[in-house]
């Protein structure tokens, strides 16, 4: 009797993956998850998995046969994503068994946040009042900041929900962005105004999670799908760039090449204390990061307990970064975190599964994500020189941070897991 389990089994290990591609992690964790899946609950194949960023084949050794599993396409929340990290635990300790591993696929798709759209708007202007406070551009600003953030939010939503508009998002709400900011420094007369101000209301929509797992599959030799989704989020940063210049060249909108660029350099800003034009104090920073948390956290569809951790991960990301940038710059500073960031963020994985580092690690990564960087530095015109460095260092911070990992999720248990 051929030894290797039912069509049925493979076809279930495959959604599974299918499920993991939509909550957001890289092919790599992806192939390494079903790897241990098959091990424990289907001993007795012979399945190899092959992962792509839209679908996982699996192929039989013994017959040559192939399943191809297609993802749905469909993001999940972060809350989903959490739930689907805790199943992938409880499925490799055996604990659910694979006849009711698609049974519980459904329930975890299932889960879907009550207002969507409610909460990717309010999260949209929360982001972008945190940015805009985090580089403390002036109070003018920061309250147009989060008005024009759920106007992006309300934009991006509308025509996300279009078919074939996914594709004019980043152009045509980078376009409304600078439009309205550009339009209200015109009217009023507000001078040059802080990168920020125009960048941060499209925050929302920088590629962090596709670029976080871009860096994440080229530094584990997955060079193909790194460098498909790698040139991905550029093409999308392209067009939100040139959604800035057309809207910059229609309104007349002058940047102030004084602003803070990078995360570390908020202190470095200096004006009037006093009035819309005056600066917020340097402790607002730190209030800055705890809203940019919160509205990712809304943004993507977070639990109470998922959003307080971001909270606190996302405010301990940003002291590495402030504490370490006045002694090695901003540059190796920005790679210092990332290295800590990971390891910090799989320790908390392998303690509960229910805090996956696909919801840790990629929220706090919008401090450090070359997505956010490169999008600035564009805007600014100066990509030869902050934005390659500062992608340089995370890679080679993410690299060593997955070394330390990995040595770290080697050792022997003593205890139970967390769930």
């Amino acid at each position: 009797m051929d030894p290797a389990p039912p069509r049925e089994s493979a076809h279930t290990i495959g959604r599974f993956g299918a499920l993991l591609l939509d909550a957001g992690l890289s092919v790599t964790d992806v192939r390494h998850t079903l790897d241990s899946l098959a091990a424990a609950a289907a001993p007795g194949s012979d399945w190899t998995f092959s992962v792509l960023p839209a679908l996982v084949i699996i192929n039989s050794n013994a017959t040559g046969r192939a399943i191809i599993i297609n993802a749905e396409g469909t993001d999940l929340s972060f809350r989903q994503a959490a739930h689907a990290g805790r199943l992938a635990r409880a499925a490799e300790q055996g604990r659910v068994p694979l006849e009711q591993l698609d049974a519980r696929i459904d329930a975890v798709r299932s889960r879907r946040p009550a207002h969507p759209a409610a909460g990717h708007i309010a999260g949209a202007a929360i982001i972008s009042l945190g940015l805009a406070t985090l580089f403390r551009c002036p109070w003018w600003a920061v309250i147009a900041a989060l008005v024009v953030g759920a106007v992006v939010g309300v934009l991006s939503w509308g025509l996300g929900r279009l078919r074939g508009a996914t594709a004019v998002v980043p152009f045509a709400t980078a376009f409304v962005s600078t439009l309205l900011v550009g339009t209200l420094a015109h009217t009023f007369d507000l001078g040059p105004v802080p990168l920020f101000a125009v960048c941060a209301p499209v925050a929302v929509l920088v590629p962090g999670a596709l670029v976080t797992n871009a860096l994440l599959e080229l530094t584990a030799t997955d060079i193909i799908t790194g460098s498909g989704r790698l040139a991905y989020g550029l093409i999308m940063l392209a067009f939100m760039t040139a959604g800035v210049f057309a809207g910059a060249r229609l309104t007349g909108l002058r940047i102030d090449g004084g602003s803070a660029a990078l995360v570390g350099e908020a202190a470095s800003v200096t004006g009037p204390v006093f009035g819309l034009t005056g600066l917020p104090p340097l402790w607002m920073s730190w209030v800055g990061v705890w809203f940019l948390a919160i509205g990712v956290g809304a943004a993507f569809g977070s639990s109470v307990r998922l959003t307080a951790l971001s909270v606190v991960v996302m405010t301990c990301t940003y002291a590495v970064v402030v504490l370490l940038s006045p002694a090695f710059g901003t540059v190796v500073a920005t790679g210092c975190a990332a290295a800590a960031l990971f390891v910090a963020s799989t320790i908390i994985q392998h303690l509960s599964a229910a805090f996956p580092v696909t919801v840790t690690f990629q929220p706090a990564f919008l401090l450090l994500v070359p997505g956010t960087v490169g999008l600035v530095a564009l805007a600014s015109q100066d990509v030869l020189a902050a934005a390659p460095a500062t992608f340089m260092s995370l890679c080679i911070g993410t690299k060593v941070g997955a070394v330390l990992a990995d040595a770290f999720r080697r050792r022997p248990r003593r205890r139970p897991l967390l769930t």
